[in-house]
């Protein structure tokens, strides 16, 4: 999914497989796994997260300030508005919040409701950075935010601990599959840069990490009032040897880099079938343009080339790719579709496919790499699902499941379990209430190719939606598939 628009909350396409333990480091500075070598100019998207007054907010507004990425008008109007507030008791300390909490009630209860995107930039990376609130009410909206971050900056207040809502945002990180994880220990300085406080609460965020099988995770001590360990190292922590954030997160690998299968197998959800029609196939060498078939969408995952052998899904039929067209003026495709033609082509890009068979493909369907692990269509699978509805969810509840560009009715057959956040395990269930990470088993009216999304976020998540309001209940992670299946078929000449 691409970077949101400056300053506004967006639906993200939710990627929420809970919970697999993995290989796991207890080390706060270093990584389970050898860290990759990391492209300087490479985007990052992050999110932070923890619970209300963790000072989320704030942190991101420190970041921006001593990253110098805020406007001369931008902190002009802070600074204004934090005197007028008395913020810091006339002190001339600026209320570093103010920089992302944009929104009129935000600003007025002093809390983050929205998700609130900002970007900016080092000499060694650029940034995504998604600020998510904090009360338990808008678990949904941190769960929007993580759902394409690179790592997560969870927050925990040193005077408080690990209080539910961080096992919560921990919990949906883990579910998530978000690679890596930095825990930064907040307000150090008001337990006087207690290094006893920050080894009990990092000794115990470490271990409810270690049971939720985070792949990746550091511990920070930070004051982000004061600017303690966020951009530059504290002199008053000497007993932290490890780097301040802004180092971590420029070092750290994205999921790319990570290693994961998203740059393997080609998925190409068909968004809609572009054949002109009237006065637009009549227009520049309208003979061709009236020939012209081709498939537009956005590539999920892999790279795909002129000649590759592909399968579309759910039918099976089998074909090659003729043509790959984006939007453009540089050439004609056939003398008629103007636009450029390449050769080879990779997500995230949108594009049109041309096929070299007539086949009957239409919005919904998924077109794969032949050659690639395929996945078989499927009517019946298991899943761990985010609910964010307001009413619970009970067995044989009736909903709309999208997937990709495909909406299908499906009806959810069983509820296996609750995560339970004091053991950070599956625990029996007979339904599922606002906020809860549970497994459940779902069925389709017809079937869909998924993905397990351990092995491809982005078609092996879905959402559940309200078939009469629209409203979106839930966040899904594809697990086992359970029943279904494909064959393949020459597609016709």
């Amino acid at each position: 999914m691409g970077a949101p628009a400056t300053g506004a909350a967006q639906t993200a396409t939710i990627s929420p497989s809970l919970i697999h333990p993995e290989q796991f480091a207890q080390d706060t500075e270093t990584p389970v796994t050898e860290t990759p070598t990391i492209d300087p100019g490479s985007l990052f998207r992050f999110a932070t997260a923890g619970s209300v007054d963790d000072g989320k907010s704030t942190l991101v507004g420190r970041l921006l300030h001593d990253a110098k990425a805020i406007l001369a008008d931008q902190l002009e109007a802070v600074t204004r508005t934090s005197a007028e507030r008395g913020f810091g008791g006339g002190s001339g300390q600026i209320d570093l919040a103010l920089l992302t909490d944009g929104l009129r009630a935000e600003r007025e209860q002093g809390i983050t409701i929205d998700v609130a995107y900002r970007y900016f930039a080092t000499d060694r990376r650029s940034f995504v950075l998604a600020d998510c609130p904090g009360h338990v009410q808008y678990t949904k909206n941190t769960v929007t935010g993580a759902s394409t971050a690179d790592a997560v900056v969870l927050l925990v207040d040193a005077r408080h601990g690990v209080v539910e809502q961080t096992r919560r945002h921990l919990a949906v990180t883990a579910m998530l599959r978000v690679p890596n994880v930095i825990v930064a220990v907040n307000k150090i300085d008001l337990v006087d840069y207690s290094q006893q406080t920050f080894d009990q609460i990092s000794a115990e965020i470490t271990s409810v990490a270690q049971t939720l099988g985070v792949e990746r995770l550091k511990v920070v001590p930070v004051s982000a009032l004061e600017g303690d360990n966020v951009v530059e190292a504290s002199q008053h922590t000497p007993w932290y040897t490890g780097q301040p954030l802004l180092r971590i997160l420029e070092e750290l690998p994205t999921l790319d880099e990570s290693g994961s299968g998203e740059d393997r197998s080609f998925r190409f959800p068909v968004q809609f079938v572009i054949r002109p029609q009237g006065a637009v196939a009549q227009g520049v060498d309208g003979e061709h343009m009236r020939d012209y078939r081709g498939y537009a969408g956005q590539i999920a995952s892999g790279t795909v080339s002129v000649g590759d052998r592909v399968i579309v899904l759910p039918t099976g039929r089998t074909t090659t790719v003729e043509g790959i067209d984006v939007a453009g003026t540089a050439t004609q495709v056939g003398g008629a579709f103007p636009g450029e033609q390449l050769q080879t082509a990779a997500a995230p890009r949108s594009v049109t496919l041309r096929l070299a068979d007539d086949l009957d493909v239409a919005r919904g369907e998924l077109i794969a790499g032949a050659d690639d692990h395929v996945p078989a269509p499927v009517q019946s699978f298991s899943a761990r699902l985010a609910w964010l509805g307001a009413q619970p969810l009970q067995p044989r509840a009736r909903v709309l499941l999208k997937h990709g560009t495909a909406t299908v009715q499906a009806m959810v057959t069983s509820i296996d379990g609750r995560v339970d956040l004091e053991t950070m395990e599956l625990a029996d269930a007979t339904s599922l209430e606002l906020n809860d990470l549970g497994a459940v088993t779902l069925r389709t009216a017809s079937p869909l190719p998924l993905d397990d999304y351990t092995d491809l976020r982005r078609t092996g998540a879905f959402l559940l939606i309200d078939a009469q309001s629209g409203n979106t209940l839930a966040a899904g992670l594809v697990g086992q598939q359970t029943g279904g299946g494909v064959e393949q078929q020459a597609g016709d000449v």
